[in-house]
C-alpha cells in the first residue's frame, strides 16, 4: 500500500476546516473517489479492448486495473514531450 504524506500551512489548514469537520475525512475520501473513478475509467477501457481482441474478462476489478497496460501520468508527459520535441524538430529541419 502506498502512504502519501500532505503539508498544508496553518492558512490552508485552517481554510480546509471551514468546509470540512476532519480534514484528514475530507483527503481520504478525495483521494479514493478519484482513484474510483480512475478505475472505473481503466476497468471499461480494459474491458473494450479484451472485447474487440476476442480475449476473456477475468479477475476483479483490482485484477483488471493491475494488469491493464496503461501509461501513468508521468509517462503520458513524458511520451508526449517527446511527441511534441520530434514534430518541432521535423518542422524546423
Amino acid at each position: 500500500m502506498a502512504t502519501y504524506t500532505i503539508t498544508l500551512s496553518p492558512a490552508e489548514d485552517k481554510a480546509l476546516h471551514v468546509v470540512a469537520m476532519s480534514g484528514q475525512d475530507w483527503m481520504d475520501n478525495a483521494v479514493h473517489e478519484r482513484c474510483r473513478i480512475a478505475i472505473e475509467e481503466i476497468v471499461a477501457a480494459e474491458v473494450q479492448r479484451k472485447l474487440t481482441a476476442g480475449e476473456s474478462i477475468t479477475g476483479s476489478k483490482d485484477d483488471i486495473v493491475m494488469a491493464a497496460p496503461v501509461e501513468s501520468a508521468a509517462e503520458r508527459q513524458v511520451r508526449m514531450e517527446a511527441e511534441q520535441a520530434a514534430m518541432q524538430e521535423a518542422g524546423g529541419a
